[in-house]
């Protein structure tokens, strides 16, 4: 992907420069006979600062390389193969283009300087090194299973492994530096830094929006998991870095770009419910975490998720590490994986769109939910029998509207920022902002035709009536039987 970057096999070779010489620049140098120049399929030519390549060269940052930045997606999408490596180059090269706009229009008001800008393009670079095997897999559906209540995040997991690489491999950077970095990456994540008076808050706004959720993050994953799976992406981000100001300590955007913004969220919504949480996506995702609970004491997998150390040699590749066990181990992890390799699946029997006025309520439907519906039958069901997959999809404020949240103004010769609201741009934006889907799989094919009975009682026991759209097809039961 670009003339710097060695290949994995050639990496571990790579000898680890001595401190007499070692290439020191100085932090947020510009030095062009340290630059890198790598050419991404998304944003074109990128260039990679020396303190950028320092990260990018150890094997930590590396085996991003190895973590698909969709996990399993690509074997319903077969071009979704593109990895966290990539991403992170392009959030790097966003949050670099957002904040020198803001330097060359704003640079003397806001006293951006130069440790600002390498900062945050340094917090975009590292934000996603904290990724587990197989993305969100690992973190929203694997490890709830094997360690519930446990608060673990991918951003907390990033600080802790930034920490590791600099100690590690002595770069060379200052520690009120690295603290700032870190806290632009958890500024989104519950477990975010109250900032103090004197900071530039919008600074942390670029890589990591906790505030509204506008972000680069989401300008390089919405358009490169768009072009990957070969959908449509009419969301044009260069509109936003070209137009957003700084007012008040606080990132506004002009009011002419506010259906730009609902773009974004619409298409990041969009994306969850044709690619992320495709019915078979999720058939795959619920196989993988039960081959990967069947495998988690004997290779501790869940063990490795606490300690830097051994977290980062944790990637895809753990697919392999099952299937190559000794023969009498991981028996039925194996069996698993080689349905999924034989696209023998969880059948998909059903789903529902659970009601507007019973969203604020709702807890999450599971496998016992489904069993308890069982009226009568010649089979029983038992819990092991059956897979629930509970989607939720917003625009990433829940039941809110995140676009309220956001502050415009009128024209660049106006000092005055504004919320608006949606009735006074267009009555054809949704009224609801949120939606909860829930789907129901049978484990063997054989159970289709109970389960799918059964998942129709719970229906009508919760809501008086069958909300799914249609009845399971007479030929998907007639094909499992």
């Amino acid at each position: 992907m670009g003339e710097y970057c060695p290949s994995p096999q050639g990496l571990a070779a790579l000898p680890s420069p001595s401190p007499e010489t070692a290439v020191r620049p100085s932090y947020g140098s510009c030095d062009r006979r340290y630059v890198k120049q790598v050419f991404d399929n998304l944003h074109g030519s990128i260039s990679l600062d020396p303190l950028a390549l320092q990260f990018v060269d150890t094997e930590e940052f590396q085996r991003l390389r190895d973590l698909k930045q969709l996990g399993l997606t690509y074997l319903v999408y077969p071009g979704a193969v593109h990895t966290r490596f990539e991403h992170s180059l392009g959030v790097y090269s966003l949050a670099g283009k957002a904040i020198n706009n803001l330097k060359t229009y704003q640079g003397e008001e806001l006293g951006i300087d130069h440790v600002d800008m390498q900062t945050v393009k340094l917090a975009g670079l590292l934000h996603d090194i904290g990724h587990g095997p197989f993305s969100h897999l690992f973190e929203h559906e694997f490890l709830p299973r094997v360690d519930p209540g446990s608060s673990w995040s991918h951003e907390d997991m990033s600080v802790l492994l930034l920490d590791s690489i600099v100690d590690k491999h002595a770069i060379d950077i200052e520690n009120d530096y690295l603290k700032t970095i870190k806290d632009m990456i958890t500024a989104s994540s519950k477990h975010a830094i109250t900032k103090s008076a004197n900071e530039k808050h919008f600074l942390y706004d670029i890589v990591a929006n906790g505030r509204n959720g506008i972000d680069v993050d989401k300008f390089d994953y919405i358009g490169r998991d768009c072009r990957a799976c070969g959908l449509g992406c009419n969301f044009q981000y260069w509109r936003l870095t070209e137009g957003m100001r700084v007012m008040g300590d606080e990132i506004c955007y002009p009011a002419k770009d506010y259906l730009s913004i609902h773009k974004l969220f619409s298409t990041r919504a969009d994306l969850h419910r044709t690619v992320y949480t495709h019915a078979k996506v999720k058939a795959v995702e619920l196989m993988l975490v039960d081959a990967l609970i069947e495998a988690n004491d004997y290779l501790g997998i869940s063990l490795h998720a606490h300690d830097p150390e051994d977290f980062w040699k944790l990637d895809d590749t753990i697919i392999k590490s099952i299937e190559t066990a000794p023969n009498n181990e991981l028996k039925k992890a194996k069996e698993i994986i080689q349905r999924i390799r034989r696209r023998e699946l969880y059948k998909f029997c059903n789903q529902y769109s659970v009601p507007k006025d019973k969203l604020e309520h709702f807890k999450n439907i599971t496998a016992q939910d489904v069993v308890c519906s069982q009226k009568s039958s010649e089979v029983l069901l038992k819990e092991e029998d059956v897979a629930v997959s509970n989607v939720k999809i917003d625009l990433t404020r829940g039941k809110d509207n995140p676009l309220e949240s956001i502050k415009f103004f009128k024209d660049f010769g106006c000092d005055e920022k504004f919320p608006i609201t949606d009735d006074r741009v267009s009555h054809l934006l949704p009224a609801y902002n949120e939606d909860r889907i829930v789907r129901v799989y049978a484990k063997k094919p054989e159970l289709v035709d109970v389960v799918s009975e059964a998942f129709e009682n719970l229906q009508m026991r919760m809501y008086g009536e069958k909300t799914q759209v249609h009845e399971t097809p007479k030929k998907k039961r007639i094909r499992s039987n």
